[in-house]
């Protein structure tokens, strides 16, 4: 008997539960399928009620306990809702938050990606007909940035407080980050290809001036205004992309990447941020491809096998529809086909299994387009249809 790939189950807060529960459906259908060496263990912890009963999102020895697992499936923290319950346990943001930093961190994850691809049967938010062509993938700096917690507060409450937030970027992370981008602009024109369905792209360097490319990395920052780390990533970007000669190049300030965004997303193929701008820049493009309830989310380590990786929808915890049954599980079950295909890199039956949820999901979501459905009504259709593949 092979090994058994082991999830550590983290239901969170809010719809969290919910849309696990739907996935982990799915999952064992897929299991009973193909005989999958799979496991998981459910975990009650990060989560509001784990805080109410003692005192802590989660135990000390946490990362401890989840660092034996393969990967870890977060279903969503925050607000545990319903909303018309005035007397719920509630948690500042940065503290119901905290333990997704440290997981990222603990564990170095740090590659976030989120693609935006508009797929038929998803809301199409843009009139614009060539938003059906929005094919992206934004690549967030997961590790440093504006998100390493370094500051505090100097006269809390008074009048003269003081409060400082210090950003920190390292060469070593932005060389890395900025690689994998260029890697993955080559891996998706390679699987264009094989579909059937190559892009093409003009780089705006100079020295490459009406050379046309089937892939392109665009390194987005703020380096009119953030200098010092804008500088180090522009010149990290025009280093590394030499190794790269078949991948366009492109540079835009976060600013006019959000109006871009908006105006031409199509024009986009895999996007290079910092973590904070990341953070934004991919909410936007979740909506650009269908909305939150479609998006899905990775954290990734790809140096160090030995470190679990954690998979999460973009979307939160949705309070004011938590515990209703109405929440939508499509991005969960993306997001939990996405697991299946990083943990198929060395077991290629798992990785097709990801690949059939999938697949099986954009089905669905291309037959009912617009319906309204239920949680536990959709999860049972993708069983249905995995059970008739």
């Amino acid at each position: 008997m092979p090994q058994p790939t082991r999830i550590a189950v983290t239901p969170g807060d809010g719809i969290g539960p919910e849309v696990v529960g739907e996935a982990l459906r799915c999952l064992e259908a897929l299991r009973a399928k193909h005989s999958l060496a799979l496991e998981w263990t459910h975990f009650p912890w990060p989560s509001h009620a784990w805080h109410q009963e003692h005192g802590e999102s989660m135990p000390a020895d946490a990362l401890a306990q989840l660092k034996v697992y393969d990967a870890i499936l977060l279903g969503a923290l925050g607000d545990p809702g319903p909303v018309d319950d005035p007397n719920r346990y509630l948690l500042t943001d940065s503290v119901s938050l905290a333990p997704l930093l440290d997981m990222r961190k603990g564990f170095d994850q740090w590659v976030c990606e989120r693609p935006a691809r508009l797929l038929p049967g998803a809301r199409q938010y843009l009139a614009d007909e060539r938003a059906k062509d929005i094919d992206m993938l934004v690549i967030r700096e997961n590790s440093e940035g504006e998100y390493v917690s370094q500051g505090g507060r100097l006269r809390k409450g008074t009048e003269d407080e003081v409060a400082t937030q210090m950003e920190v970027f390292t060469r070593k992370a932005t060389n890395r980050i900025i690689r994998y981008g260029f890697e993955q602009a080559r891996t998706r024109a390679a699987d264009r290809t094989k579909e059937n369905r190559t892009r093409n792209f003009h780089t705006l360097d100079g020295s490459r001036d009406g050379r046309s490319c089937e892939s392109q990395v665009c390194l987005i920052t703020k380096r009119n205004a953030l200098r010092y780390w804008g500088d180090m990533y522009t010149e990290a970007f025009e280093e590394i992309s030499k190794e790269f000669p078949d991948v366009a190049t492109h540079h835009e300030l976060v600013d006019a990447a959000c109006m871009k965004f908006v105006q031409s997303p199509w024009a986009f193929d895999v996007v290079v941020a910092s973590n904070l701008q990341g953070d934004i820049l991919t909410d936007l493009a979740a909506v650009l491809s269908g909305g939150m309830g479609v998006a899905p989310s990775c954290n990734l380590n790809p140096t160090d096998p030995d470190m679990p990786s954690m998979f999460e929808p973009t979307h939160g915890s949705a309070p004011d529809i938590a515990g209703k049954g109405l929440a939508d599980p499509t991005a969960m079950l993306f997001t939990a086909a996405r697991m299946l295909e990083w943990l198929g890199r060395k077991d290629p039956v798992m990785a097709a299994a990801g690949k059939e949820l999938f697949d099986v999901v954009a089905a669905d979501l291309a037959e009912n387009a617009g319906a309204r459905r239920g949680t536990q009504e959709i999860g049972e259709a993708i069983c249905q249809r995995l059970s008739a593949r």
